[in-house]
């Protein structure tokens, strides 16, 4: 069981792929790893160490690997498993692979999703197109929102810090990659209040607050939505 949505620290130890894969052969037992977040993308090259992928984990000798078609894969909600052809074939004969297939609407998104891959369009696939944006990028945006932000809403106070992008969750537990964010207070409201706000809009904004400030990260924001951003804090 890969730890693909916690972490554990301190004095721990755990068995390597390599290690449990030579223990399964010499004991003629197959090897399954639940590895979670299902990362075909080498997240080493946006700075994400210890996130292990399916292809680091084929190569190691597993027998089959279970992950998720969302999370990291970046597709739709769905269980993928992948492996020796023999361990595969067995699955696919048994009576539950019937009952539990997805429908041809899943196999359609996650083809689609799965070509990317294969044609190296990263930047298609939302998640990985998040990964991928450097502070610098995330930054020239920030500035352009806060400078809207400045004319269209004076009672707020508007700063541009920077922080950290924690990526971790149902993948890559405490894993962060430096960004910059959008810090707003106002003299009429506590930052918990304007976040409360916030998600009461439509459509709803999820922010969080640090230091007394509430913080907005736009790394998770299409750049087309940075208006309904100024707009719903004009609001206020």
């Amino acid at each position: 069981m890969h730890r693909s949505n916690f972490q554990i620290v301190g004095f721990t130890e755990q068995p390597s792929l390599a290690e449990l894969v030579e223990l399964g052969r010499e004991k003629k037992i197959p090897v399954m790893e639940d590895l979670g977040s299902g990362a075909l993308f080498d997240l080493r090259s946006v700075g994400i160490e210890n996130e292990a992928s399916v292809g680091d984990s084929l190569r190691a000798g597993v027998d089959v690997v279970t992950y998720s078609g969302d999370k990291l894969l970046g597709g739709p909600q769905a269980g993928l498993l992948s492996g020796k052809s023999d361990a595969i074939a067995r699955i696919r004969k048994n009576p539950l692979f019937r009952a539990l297939r997805v429908d041809k609407l899943t196999y359609a998104a996650l083809e689609a999703t799965l070509l990317a891959y294969v044609r190296g369009q990263h930047d298609t696939i939302p998640a990985l197109r998040m990964l991928r944006l450097s502070a610098q990028e995330i930054g020239q945006r920030v500035e352009a929102v806060a400078a809207d932000l400045r004319k269209r809403a004076t009672k707020l106070k508007v700063e541009i810090v920077d922080g950290e992008s924690i990526t971790g969750g149902g993948a890559a537990p405490g894993a962060g990659l430096p960004t910059r964010l959008l810090a707003v207070t106002s003299d009429d409201n506590s930052a918990d209040e304007l976040a409360a706000i916030l998600r009461k809009n439509d459509p709803p904004i999820v922010a969080r607050v640090e230091e007394d400030r509430l913080v907005l990260d736009l790394r998770t924001v299409f750049p087309a939505q940075d208006d309904a951003i100024v707009s719903a804090l004009e609001k206020l």
